[in-house]
C-alpha cells in the first residue's frame, strides 16, 4: 500500500514528461504516448481511490527533504482520488469521440502539439486537484490557462483565434486576482500550505483581528476563480472557444476545464478557509445570486441560438451557474449537489459534443438547426446518444440531470431564507432546457427528404463504443447516485 501513496505525485509528473517527450515525436506516437499516459494515470488513480475509501483517511505525500512550512505537499482522500479518475475517464473518452474528426480539423504538422496541450492541460488539473499549495495551484492554473487557449486556437480560424484573446483576457483578470488573494494570504498568516494557512485564519476568527482584510482576500480569491470557470456574466470567451473549436477541444474544455478552477474552489473553502468561515462572509450570497441568474440567462441564450454546438456552449453558462447556486445555499448538501453536479454536467456536455459532431457530420458539416432535419435518421448512433444527454439536462428521471436538480431542491429546503428563489430558478431553467433540448432532438427526429437523404454512415467502431460509454455513464450517475454521493460525503468529512 505505501507505493500507491506515490501515485498522485507520479501522474502529475507522467503526464508532464509526457508533454515534453512529445515534441520529439510525430502526431501518430504523441497520440500512442497520450493514449499510454491517460490509461497508467487513471489506473494509479483508481488504486489511490480504492486506497483512501477502504481506510477512509487522508495522506500527505511531502515532496523534497524539506517539510512543512518550508517544503510543498500533495494531500489526497477519497474526494481528490475519485475527481482525479473521473477526470482521466472523460478527458480519453472525449479524445476517442473526436479522434476520427482530428485529422481534418487541425493541421497535420500540429498534431503532436495538440497532444502535448493535452498532456498538459490533464497535468494542471491533477496538480489543482492534489495539490496542498496554493503557490503551486496558482503555477498549475497558469499552465492549465496556456494548454486550453492552445486547444482552441490550434485549428487557427478566425473564431478560435478572437475567443482565444478573449478567453486569455478574462483568464488573466482571474489569474490576477487569485494572485493577489494568495499574496494577502500569505502577508496575514506567514504560510503558502493550505493547512498551515488555516491555522492562521482561525486564529485571526477567533482573536476578531484583520477581519476586513480577510473578507477582502476571501473575495478576491472566490471572484478570480469564479472568472475563470465562466461564472456568469464572465463567459463571453464560452460560446466561440467550444463552438469553434476541434470536437475533442469542446468535450474536454466543456467538462473539465472549468471544474478544475471549481474543484481548486472547494479545496479552497474546506481547507484554507473553513467552510463556516466562508459562510459567515456573506459571499456565498453574492455567488447565489451570480449562480442564479446564471442559469437563467445562459438558458435564454441557448434559446436565441441557430447553431447546434453554440446552443450546447451556452447550455455550459446555464450549468456552471447551477454548481455555484449549491454553493451559495451555505449548506454542506449544498455542497454534495455542486460536486454531483461536476460529474453529472462533464459527463453529459462531452457526450452532447461528440455526438453533434455524428449528426454534423451527415448534414453537410452544417451546424444550423435548419440543415440537421432528419439528422438522427441519418446517424442512428448519434441520434440516440443526443437524445439521451438533452434528456440528461433537462432533468427526466433514470440520467444523472435528474439527480442533481434533485439534490439541489434538497439542499434548498435547508436553506428557508433561499429557498423560494431556488425553487423558481429551478423551475425556470427546467422549463427552458426543455425548450431548447427537445427542440432540437424534434428537429432531428423530424422526417424529411432532402439532398441528405442518400448519405450513407459507416462510423467509426471507436465513435459508437464512446458514445455508448457516455451513456452508459450517464446511466450510472442517474441510477447509481446514492453510493456516489455517500462518496463525496465522506470524501468532504476528511477534506479539512
Amino acid at each position: 500500500m505505501e507505493i500507491i501513496k506515490n501515485f498522485p505525485c507520479l501522474s502529475i509528473l507522467m503526464c508532464m514528461f509526457a508533454a515534453i517527450i512529445s515534441s520529439a515525436l510525430n502526431g501518430k506516437w504523441a497520440k500512442w504516448l497520450n493514449a499510454f499516459v491517460l490509461t497508467a494515470v487513471g489506473a494509479m488513480s483508481l488504486a489511490v481511490l480504492y486506497l483512501t475509501v477502504s481506510t477512509g483517511e487522508s495522506y500527505i505525500y511531502v515532496m523534497g527533504h524539506f517539510p512543512a512550512p518550508f517544503g510543498n505537499e500533495i494531500r489526497f482522500g477519497s474526494l481528490e482520488a475519485g475527481i482525479a479518475f473521473f477526470f482521466c475517464v472523460i478527458m480519453m473518452l472525449s479524445l476517442n469521440g473526436g479522434r476520427k474528426k482530428l485529422q481534418f480539423e487541425i493541421n497535420p504538422s500540429k498534431e503532436n502539439l495538440y497532444y502535448i496541450m493535452v498532456d498538459l492541460l490533464l497535468s494542471s488539473l491533477l496538480a489543482l486537484v492534489y495539490t496542498n499549495d496554493l503557490f503551486t495551484a496558482y503555477v498549475f492554473v497558469e499552465i492549465n490557462t496556456i494548454s486550453a487557449c492552445g486547444l482552441i486556437m490550434i485549428t487557427e480560424n478566425g473564431h478560435t483565434i478572437e475567443a482565444a484573446a478573449r478567453y486569455m483576457i478574462m483568464s488573466l483578470l482571474g489569474s490576477g486576482l487569485f494572485l493577489i488573494g494568495i499574496c494577502l494570504l500569505y502577508d496575514l498568516t506567514g504560510h503558502l500550505l493550505m493547512s498551515n494557512i488555516r491555522v492562521g485564519i482561525d486564529a485571526i476568527v477567533t482573536n476578531g483581528t484583520y477581519k476586513a482584510p480577510l473578507l477582502v482576500t476571501i473575495a478576491l480569491i472566490v471572484v478570480g476563480l469564479a472568472i475563470k470557470s465562466a461564472l456568469f456574466p464572465f463567459h463571453a470567451w464560452l460560446p466561440n472557444a467550444y463552438g469553434y473549436s476541434t470536437v475533442s477541444s469542446a468535450a474536454i474544455l466543456s467538462s473539465l476545464v472549468s471544474k478544475g478552477y471549481i474543484f481548486l474552489l472547494i479545496k479552497i473553502i474546506y481547507r484554507v478557509i473553513g467552510f463556516d468561515t466562508f459562510r459567515d462572509s456573506k459571499i456565498i450570497n453574492v455567488l447565489f445570486v451570480f449562480g442564479l441568474a446564471g442559469m437563467i440567462m445562459g438558458s435564454l441564450s441557448a434559446i436565441r441560438e441557430n447553431d447546434i454546438r453554440r446552443m450546447i456552449s451556452f447550455s455550459s453558462v446555464a450549468q456552471i451557474g447551477y454548481i455555484y447556486m449549491g454553493f451559495g445555499l451555505g449548506t454542506t448538501v449544498g455542497m454534495i449537489a455542486s460536486i454531483f453536479h461536476i460529474l453529472s454536467h462533464a459527463a453529459t456536455k462531452s457526450l452532447l459534443f461528440v455526438s453533434g459532431a455524428g449528426l454534423t457530420d451527415v448534414s453537410g458539416d452544417r451546424k444550423e438547426f435548419i440543415e440537421l432535419t432528419g439528422a438522427a435518421y441519418r446517424n442512428i448512433c448519434a441520434g440516440l446518444a443526443f437524445t439521451v444527454g438533452s434528456l440528461a439536462m433537462v432533468g427526466i428521471p433514470v440520467f444523472s440531470g435528474f439527480v442533481s436538480k434533485l439534490l439541489f431542491s434538497q439542499a434548498a429546503v435547508q436553506n428557508a431564507h433561499k429557498l423560494l428563489p431556488t425553487l423558481i430558478a429551478l423551475a425556470i431553467s427546467t422549463i427552458l432546457n426543455t425548450i431548447y433540448f427537445m427542440k432540437t432532438v424534434i428537429r432531428i427526429y423530424t422526417p424529411v427528404k432532402s439532398k441528405y437523404t442518400s448519405v450513407s454512415v459507416k462510423e467509426n467502431p471507436l465513435y459508437v463504443i464512446t458514445l455508448l460509454c457516455f451513456v452508459v455513464l450517464n446511466i450510472v450517475l442517474g441510477m447509481w447516485s446514492q453510493p456516489i454521493t455517500d462518496w463525496i460525503a465522506q470524501g468532504l468529512s476528511v477534506f479539512a
